[in-house]
């Protein structure tokens, strides 16, 4: 297997980002094997913000996630020549990303996690709503705590990201039937166990 050629970004080798963005993947993929600077860019722009929500998803830390997408998009970039022509780029990426996401929380000492939009301000809520919704997002997030990993991995890009169970199969190298096997099981566990805390409470 050949190295990647060195990114360039030489004026005269450079598209108007406009004729990028239109761009077919593979052939965006295809430049950025033969060094292509902007193409390159190019991709990281198309998904940046999904890798960052399949990131997010597996370590629930703003700071690892954004950690991992950096290491993922630069071990995409190392390993380009290893991508088959004629694939669509996405899973291949987010299966590097989910990989980097698993390494990165059995490695690492992770701070507890809060929802990205617990920051904004909400000034047409009530202190005894704010607790209602706290505590149904605890029981949500011990539920899905109690599940194997897999199963939280998947039922969480299926259900939070809504990415279908193919492109959830080709990330984690699994069959769609598989996944959808998996989301099942999930969901009666997840079922069971809301049930049984709303027993004890």
């Amino acid at each position: 297997m050949s190295e990647a050629a060195p990114l360039r970004r030489r004026d005269s080798d450079r598209e108007p980002p406009r004729a990028l963005a239109g761009m077919d993947e593979g052939l965006l993929v295809d430049r950025v094997k033969r060094g292509d600077a902007a193409a390159y860019d190019e991709l990281v722009r198309r998904y940046l913000r999904r890798a960052f929500a399949v990131a997010y998803r597996v370590l629930r830390q703003r700071e690892d996630a954004e950690d991992v997408i950096q290491e993922a998009f630069a071990g995409a970039l190392e390993h380009i020549d290893s991508f088959e022509s004629g694939r669509p780029f996405g899973p291949w990426l987010f299966r590097i990303v989910i990989n980097r996401a698993l390494n990165a929380r059995r490695s690492r000492s992770l701070r507890a996690a809060e929802s990205l939009s617990e920051d904004l301000p909400d000034s047409a809520r009530s202190p005894a709503r704010d607790l209602e919704q706290t505590e149904a997002r605890d029981r949500l997030r011990r539920a899905l705590e109690s599940l194997p990993e897999r199963q939280r991995i998947i039922v969480s890009l299926f259900e939070l990201e809504g990415f279908p169970s193919a492109e959830i199969g080709a990330m984690l190298g699994l069959s769609d039937g598989t996944v959808r096997w998996h989301l099942h099981q999930a969901r009666a566990a997840l079922r069971a166990a809301l049930g049984q805390e709303e027993k004890a409470t």
